[in-house]
């Protein structure tokens, strides 16, 4: 089956005269906010994106409720003591799931964290390591959770870790990996200092340092908000477009990820719509889905794949979307090689020289984590990974990321490129189809 030139032509001037994307813009990040999982707020958004999926006209619309442990902070305070005339306070923000911690201790400086400087700096018994997030130049990249695995080992009590954003700004990170099952807590307790606050520490050799964090660890109620368009050809058969609609504390998230959570909204607005004006179906089901609790450790899109996908039954791609705002439309990267061919040969077809890529690695930085982790097909767009990234996506994680740094223009494109390409996938024929996913094991 193939897609008529005069439905894309439709496709692209209902994604952009009839699109709704301001209003989405307004009441995420002006009216509601922030939006922490588990949070009234939060609440507030899937109340939100329920009524809109309901407006479209999909043919059913759900709220999947589920409840997690999840994080918060309530103090976290830092200052220094060279002697006694030289005090002063640092801006410190916790880790994600930093335990509450209390230390009075004296600061050592490992550098980028390698083993090469950690040995250099000698004991780091009950002491407070500084280490620089950023990778050590010309060396061999290792991820900021393992270098700080290394300080733990090495007996530092805590460490603070030197955002490299400039302008005395920091943001949220984490401190373990995913991927690996054996390391899904912090090794040791994280603050994030700015760039500015650890110059002056590393200045005041010999410094002690008092750090005050408070922290908890809820169980809290959280939902996905999950829409479907029926196939017309084979309905039992499933493509999922998803992005999560919760932020981090304190941020409005107008990248991360109102730009994600609203193109899944329009696309599935320009499918309902198409279906009504023109009569043209998908050949099988999308599932429109936000995902709640992204940024506390996919919560949201392990309870999806878990409530829909613990049996037999995948779907045929799983596509995720997050910060969209961060450049325009590139391409889109698998998780697995197989689908390569096929996808790429119907971007072919929309002709606008978009490409398919595969990751080199299970790539866990966002919610198409939980389908790869279980051998399902998922794929995430280009987004900031390879080239032409803009200069306002830095603000991430931070109060900053706010309304203006939504590139509307290019999120109406996203809308129409997803809505084309989604449709085209719905109407491959099965037996076109490679394989469905690959062994968990693999």
């Amino acid at each position: 089956m193939t897609v008529s030139a005069d439905v894309d032509r439709w496709i692209f001037g209902e994604a952009w005269t009839g699109s709704q994307i301001q209003d989405h813009v307004t009441t995420l990040c002006d009216t509601i906010g922030p939006r922490w999982s588990g949070t009234q707020a939060e609440w507030q958004t899937i109340d939100y994106i329920r009524s809109v999926m309901a407006r479209c006209g999909l043919d059913r619309v759900e709220v999947e409720e589920f409840d997690f442990v999840s994080w918060s902070w309530s103090r976290a305070n830092a200052w220094v003591l060279a002697d006694q005339a030289d005090r002063f306070d640092l801006d410190i923000l916790p880790f994600i799931r930093c335990p509450s911690f209390r230390v009075d201790a004296r600061i050592v400086d490992v550098g980028f964290g390698t083993q090469r400087e950690i040995d250099k700096a000698g004991p780091l018994n009950g002491r407070v390591a500084i280490m620089a997030m950023a990778h050590e130049p010309f060396s061999e990249p290792i991820p900021p959770a393992y270098r700080l695995r290394q300080v733990a080992a090495a007996g530092a009590s805590a460490a603070i870790v030197i955002d490299p954003k400039t302008g005395g700004r920091r943001e949220y990170h984490s401190a373990h990996d995913s991927r690996d099952p054996d390391f899904d807590h912090p090794p040791l307790p994280c603050v994030a200092a700015t760039r500015e606050d650890a110059a002056r520490l590393r200045r005041t050799p010999a410094a002690r340092i008092h750090i005050d964090v408070e922290t908890a660890a809820p169980r809290v109620q959280s939902a996905n908000v999950h829409g479907v368009l029926e196939g017309e050809l084979w309905p039992e058969e499933d493509l999922v477009l998803g992005g999560h609609h919760d932020t981090v504390f304190g941020t409005p998230g107008g990248n991360d990820n109102s730009s994600g959570t609203i193109t899944v909204l329009e696309t599935a607005r320009v499918l309902a719509q198409l279906r009504k004006t023109l009569g043209t179906r998908p050949g099988r089901s999308i599932h429109f889905v936000t995902y709640a609790a992204e940024e506390q450790g996919f919560h949201g899109a392990s309870q999806f794949v878990t409530r829909h996908y613990a049996a037999e039954h995948r779907p045929r791609l799983a596509l995720n979307l997050d910060e969209l705002s961060a450049g325009p439309m590139k391409g889109i990267v698998l998780g697995f090689e197989h689908l390569r061919p096929l996808v790429q040969q119907q971007l072919d077809t929309m002709g606008d020289g978009l490409a398919c890529h595969v990751m080199a690695q299970l790539d866990n930085s966002s919610d198409h984590f939980p389908y790869l982790r279980r051998g399902m097909d998922a794929a995430h767009l280009w987004r900031w990974r390879f080239r032409s990234r803009h200069a306002e996506a830095d603000f991430h994680h931070e109060p900053a990321d706010t309304a203006d740094k939504l590139n509307v223009r290019e999120l109406k494109e996203y809308v129409a490129q997803m809505s084309r390409l989604m449709l085209r996938l719905s109407q491959v024929e099965p037996d076109a189809w490679p394989q469905l996913g690959v062994s968990t094991d693999d």
